[in-house]
C-alpha cells in the first residue's frame, strides 16, 4: 500500500516536471512541504544549481498558511535583490492549494510573475 502510494508520487512528480525546465533567465520556483515547515526555492536547472531558497523555519507566528505566504514574499524579495523578475513554479506532486497556494499568492505579492 505505502509503496503504491509512492510509485503515484513519483508518477505526478515525474508528470509536472516534464513539463516545466528552469533556465538562469527564468528559473524554477520548486516548493517542498513538510507536515510542520514549508520551503521554496529558485533552480537554474541548466546549471543545476539553487539561485535562491526561503524557508518558515524562522518563523514562530501565525498559522501554517500565513507562514507559507511569508514564505512566498521572502523567496520574492531574494530573487528581487539577485535581478530575477520571472519564473515557472514547480508544485512538485502536490495540489495547487492551502499551503502550496499560499507561497504562489506571496511571491506574486512580492513581485514575481509566472
Amino acid at each position: 500500500m505505502i509503496r503504491d502510494l509512492r510509485v503515484l508520487k513519483t508518477q505526478r512528480v515525474r508528470r509536472v516536471r516534464s513539463r516545466i525546465f528552469g533556465t538562469a533567465k527564468k528559473p524554477r520556483l520548486s516548493v517542498f512541504r513538510s507536515g510542520k515547515h514549508i520551503y521554496a526555492q529558485l533552480i537554474n536547472d541548466e546549471k543545476g544549481i539553487t539561485l535562491v531558497a526561503a524557508s518558515d523555519l524562522d518563523l514562530k507566528e501565525g498559522t501554517k498558511i500565513a507562514r507559507a505566504e511569508a514564505v512566498g514574499e521572502k523567496i520574492s524579495q531574494a530573487a528581487q535583490k539577485a535581478k530575477i523578475r520571472e519564473v515557472v513554479f514547480d508544485r512538485g506532486s502536490y495540489a495547487y492549494h492551502g499551503r502550496i497556494k499560499a507561497v504562489a499568492e506571496g511571491a506574486r505579492k512580492g513581485g514575481l510573475r509566472f
